[in-house]
């Protein structure tokens, strides 16, 4: 199976990392790309070790991709097959990032952007280790098998999308937001007003405050 890899940021304390994030970036992109975010949320999580892989394949133009898009055919079927396809190698690269730090699945956040949210809210939720949260801007939800049974954790969820995006439609953060409550998770889900596929400075805020909430006093 692919072993992946991509920028790391070490600890703002200077010590052994007690948690960790794993961001997952978008199609097209590289974990350079979600890398931005550790310095806005490293006074939350100064223990923290802040890991952004490159998805495992190239996309043919610049960047990666967690699965590919069928621009042509039925996208919604294709996007469901690349997430299940695509979910095992995340789940190695976080066990292995969990044997090889002594990090535990509860001091773990995983979050992405876009393509990277799906995978995040999919993975987090398919899990049975709990993690401290799952964080998915302007992204949508495939439920994995099992969803609200007692053999998969439920961490917190934060769903953040804005309201003019074209390119992955706000609905289906509305849409996740109802599936997951429904299926007896905490969500904290916020609508950017005015903003298209990007991540505000209300959405990083919001996100940023559902950290400080999730993180062990």
């Amino acid at each position: 199976m692919t072993k992946l890899s991509g920028p790391m940021m070490a600890p703002a304390n200077g010590q052994a990392p007690d948690s960790a994030v794993v961001l997952l970036h978008g199609y097209g992109s590289d974990g350079n790309d979600l890398i931005g975010l550790a310095p806005h949320w490293q006074n939350l999580l100064p223990g923290a070790l802040f890991v952004a892989p490159n998805a495992p394949t190239p996309t043919g133009m610049s960047g990666f991709q967690w699965f590919s898009i069928d621009w042509t055919g039925d996208r919604v079927a294709g996007r469901q097959r690349g997430i299940l396809e695509a979910r095992p190698v995340i789940e190695e690269f976080l066990r292995d990032l969990w044997a090889q730090t002594g990090i535990a699945p509860e001091r773990t956040i995983l979050a992405g952007f876009s393509q990277g949210a799906m995978m995040a809210l999919h993975t987090g939720t398919a899990l049975k280790e709990q993690l401290m949260g799952v964080i998915g801007f302007s992204g949508a939800y495939l439920p994995p098998d099992g969803l609200g049974g007692d053999s998969l954790a439920k961490p917190p969820i934060c769903l953040v999308h804005g309201d003019i995006d074209q390119v992955v439609d706000p609905n289906l953060s509305s849409d996740a937001n109802a599936v997951l409550t429904e299926a007896g998770f905490d969500v904290n889900y916020h609508v950017s007003r005015g903003v298209g596929h990007g991540i505000s400075p209300d959405g990083l805020s919001f996100a940023s405050d559902f950290i400080a909430k999730i993180v062990p006093k």
